[in-house]
């Protein structure tokens, strides 16, 4: 239930060291220079990430700014075919280019960030949390019904938020907005999380489905899965501290060329596995409040899009898709041959082992929860 709430982080494109590339035509070899990091582009001149030869070899798109400085040479003067990249290639991590002092400080900004969250709101001598529980639990007897206030309270900021990103970023700055935006969304997502794995089981039963041959094994596969689709573009975690600065991105590589809206499907398939595995009504209402949330971000997402890129985004539009394989199955995404390398990097790796080491950690999340007494 932790992960599926703390969602909506995005990663740089960061891009490598010059890699060589033989031409289909002549044999020449041309150059594919990685910019160290890329800010998030203007309606006017987003870059074009990717761009085809006349022999169909890749090369890196010229005139692409990055804090107002040109890297790589003129842009052609031939125009894009429609089915030409716009967006950024997602999950790209070099760990050369990873800077030893940038994760020493997002170490310890977590650290405090840990801190400040513990005595602050989750302690019960010191804390808000239990008082906020308190209020949203006096509003009504059903568990059912405190779990979707809750699930309400947290989308509504977290959306509201993230809708006033554009504007909030011109008034006071990137970093600062996500500060206040992880701020306000860390501790209601941590108390929406707590309650329900404290009265998960407290609702009305409806189905029991727990002995049933293969039952466990399709959960775990399905909740599995889903982190796939829940974490497409939080791969940098200095994002998340704030420390490289946050970007607004438009990826188009990966999960995204499955559906736009990789958050959305994930929530769904993890909702309908806990579901299942549940089978009573606090599990429903959660699952009820959760898909909502993130039908709701379809259009709020789009929308943010829109209005950031343009023209740039009604292309990538027109190419993808928001049900799973939609835009895959009638022609529009046109998958490369070696689509699976969009995925054999060190993000769906860490992502691999963080959904294990989560599911290992089932008992230790439910014994910290039952202290809180939520």
């Amino acid at each position: 239930m932790a992960s599926p709430l703390l969602l909506s982080i995005s990663t740089p494109f960061r891009l490598s060291s010059p890699h060589r590339f033989p031409s289909l035509c002549n044999g020449a070899t041309h150059s594919l220079r990685r910019a160290p990091s890329l800010p998030f582009p203007q309606p006017s001149d987003t870059p074009r990430l990717w761009r085809p030869s006349p022999c169909g070899s890749l090369r890196f798109a010229a005139s692409v700014r990055a804090g107002g400085t040109s890297i790589g040479g003129a842009e052609s003067e031939n125009p894009l075919p429609d089915e030409s990249p716009v967006g950024e290639d997602s999950a790209a991590f070099e760990l050369r280019e990873q800077k030893l002092s940038s994760w020493a400080y997002f170490t310890a900004i977590l650290g405090v960030v840990l801190g400040a969250l513990n005595i602050l709101w989750i302690s019960p001598s010191t804390g808000f949390g239990a008082a906020y529980i308190d209020a949203v639990s006096g509003l009504s007897e059903s568990p059912e019904v405190v779990l979707l206030m809750l699930v309400f309270i947290f989308a509504a900021v977290h959306s509201g938020l993230a809708s006033l990103r554009d504007s909030g970023e011109k008034l006071i700055g990137e970093r600062a907005f996500r500060v206040i935006f992880a701020g306000v969304s860390l501790p209601l997502a941590v108390s929406t999380i707590v309650y329900f794995i404290n009265h998960r089981y407290d609702g009305t039963q409806l189905w029991q489905l727990q002995n049933v041959f293969g039952i466990h094994e399709l959960v775990w596969f399905s909740s599995f899965i889903s982190f796939f689709f829940l974490y497409p573009s939080t791969f940098n975690l200095l994002e998340v501290a704030a420390i490289d600065k946050p970007k607004l991105h438009l990826w188009e590589t990966g999960i995204m060329r499955i559906t736009r809206h990789p958050q959305m499907v994930g929530q769904v398939i993890w909702c309908l596995a806990h579901t299942l595995w549940i089978g009573n009504t606090v599990a429903v209402a959660a699952s009820i409040g959760l898909i909502a949330h993130h039908l709701f971000g379809i259009w709020n997402g789009d929308r943010r899009l829109a209005l950031r890129y343009g023209k740039q985004f009604e292309d990538l539009k027109r190419r993808t898709s928001v049900l799973p394989f939609g835009a895959i199955l009638d022609g529009r995404q046109k998958l490369p041959d070696d689509y699976y390398k969009e995925f054999l990097r060190l993000p769906y790796l860490t992502i691999t082992a963080l959904t294990l080491g989560a599911y290992f950690a089932h008992p230790l999340m439910q014994a910290s929860s039952s202290q809180l007494h939520w």
